[in-house]
């Protein structure tokens, strides 16, 4: 084989794990987005009591965010390349389960799984990128992919939900999903480069001493409480009352000191801790997790409260609502390919900035819409403008933040990374269906139900959505600054 047939065949196989990897945060945006136009069908079919009919929709970003940091520890010392393809398997398996349901525990259980088994694939595809892909133009598209893979998967998964919600039935739409991931396991099993042997005594050691284990539990013990009660409140506000949540909300506080405690013991002994309080005194890697929370926390709150607007004020069908989602996938795409091909030439505080104003106007847009209005006058442009500061904030924060871990432990810099990502999305839905509820419960009209008192409470929600971002925006400016050019490659 000549030289230039090694590297076309190299280029290939880069291709297919960029491919792989893409669809690991895509697959998950994709059944987020089928979830969001299905769920009135599946509460009808599966009988998912009123309290709990967000539950499949929220269930899946609790388990994945309390387990991320545990996964990640776990892919450095085992090895990515065998975290990701357990996570495949596993998230085939799962994700075809969760059509199989025919009760409410059974989706909820299966969606739960669904989403500790994504904790497997999104550090470790964090640690492939940095394993595969120099620093350069390959590791900063590779990013760009797997970040613009969300809201894509998102809005494909809404056409297709409407779709199948309407014909052959919403089950397919997890059916399609787990078809599509057993090949995609297929091809990272064939592609992915090999994980270097290692003794099995050498791995258990590595297990037992590399790992900060008791930061772990009590890092995980704080995100799953606190995410547990953000969830319950999603499904009824007045939940928060009940001792039990009351209790377990200022458990997840005293963890999380506990945690802060523990690892600041572990860093002046020098020994391993998961993530180091001198990080956050870093004003770039505090800056960036912020903005990181702000921006999904109004990119999925943006998604959730346009579907309501769609449906419930202009009184669209969700074959309907799904085609007017098209719009975001596609600038999701544009904008990937964009920040791919410039990170490494324009400051990344300036990508931030840039692209986080764009987000900022669909939130205003959505804000200000007139429920008369054409389609095309306003909520086009928003649907098309809300994906691109997640996407230009997905590269610049993965590429920041793993340049400030140490090579062997690019799976705990996934993990910070997901995590922050993850609740975010919970805290941002939380906080928005209440707001949304209480300006609706308070407004002046006499049935609360209405599409004009509905509309109240969803204005003040995309109100919200535009703060958040205002307020990254402004972090941004303050603390991301020095930053520079980020995805340099290194001679």
């Amino acid at each position: 084989m000549s030289i230039q047939d090694v590297k076309i065949a190299s280029k290939k196989g880069n291709a297919i794990v960029m491919g792989c990897i893409a669809f690991s945060t895509g697959i998950a945006s994709f059944l987020a987005g089928v979830i969001t136009i299905a769920i009135p069908i599946m509460a009808k079919e599966l009988n998912i009591p009123e309290n709990l009919v967000l539950w499949p929709v929220t269930v899946y970003s609790l388990a994945c965010g309390c387990t991320l940091l545990a996964c990640g520890s776990v892919s450095d010392v085992i090895g990515s390349r065998r975290m990701f393809l357990s996570g495949c398997f596993l998230q085939c398996f799962m994700t075809m389960a969760c059509g199989l349901s025919k009760n409410t525990a059974q989706i909820i259980a299966f969606r739960s799984f669904s989403g500790i088994a994504a904790s497997f694939c999104l550090p470790s595809a964090v640690s492939l990128i940095n394993e595969v892909f120099p620093p350069g133009k390959e590791r900063n598209i590779t990013f760009a992919m797997m970040g613009g893979a969300q809201p894509f998967g998102f809005g494909i998964g809404m056409v297709l939900g409407g779709v199948f919600t309407g014909t052959i039935g919403w089950q397919w739409g997890f059916h399609l999903a787990a078809i599509i991931n057993f090949f995609m396991f297929i091809l990272a099993a064939w592609q992915l480069p090999p994980t270097p042997v290692a003794h099995k005594r050498q791995i258990w050691s590595r297990l037992a001493t590399d790992i900060d284990w008791l930061g772990l539990i009590l890092a995980s013990g704080f995100l799953a409480m606190l995410s547990y009660v953000i969830s319950a409140l999603t499904g009824d506000l007045t939940v928060m009352k009940q001792p039990v949540n009351i209790t377990l909300l200022v458990l997840s506080f005293v963890f999380l000191a506990a945690f802060v405690l523990w690892v600041g013991r572990q860093e002046r002994l020098g020994r391993p801790a998961l993530i180091p309080n001198s990080l956050w005194q870093h004003k770039g890697f505090s800056c960036i997790c912020f903005n990181v929370f702000c921006v999904w926390a109004a990119f999925n709150a943006f998604e959730q409260y346009a579907n309501f607007f769609f449906q419930d004020v202009q009184g669209n069908s969700p074959l309907g609502t799904a085609l007017r989602f098209l719009p975001a996938p596609v600038s999701g795409a544009l904008a990937n390919i964009g920040v791919g091909l410039l990170v490494h030439r324009i400051r990344g505080d300036w990508i931030v900035v840039l692209t986080s104003i764009v987000s900022a106007l669909a939130s205003l847009l959505m804000a200000i819409i007139d429920p008369s209005w054409s389609y095309w006058r306003c909520a086009f442009v928003a649907q098309f403008f809300n994906p691109v500061g997640a996407d230009g904030m997905f590269t610049v924060a993965n590429l920041l933040i793993t340049s400030m871990f140490p090579p062997g432990e690019q799976g705990v810099a996934g993990g910070v990374f997901n995590t922050v990502s993850q609740t975010g999305k919970s805290v941002g839905m939380a906080l928005t269906l209440l707001i949304a509820q209480q300006v609706t419960a308070n407004s002046s009209h006499a049935d609360k139900t209405s599409p004009e008192a509905l509309m109240v409470g969803y204005r003040a929600a995309f109100w919200f959505c535009v703060a958040l971002i205002v307020a990254s925006l402004l972090v941004s400016v303050w603390g991301l600054r020095r930053i520079g050019k980020v995805g340099l490659k290194k001679d």
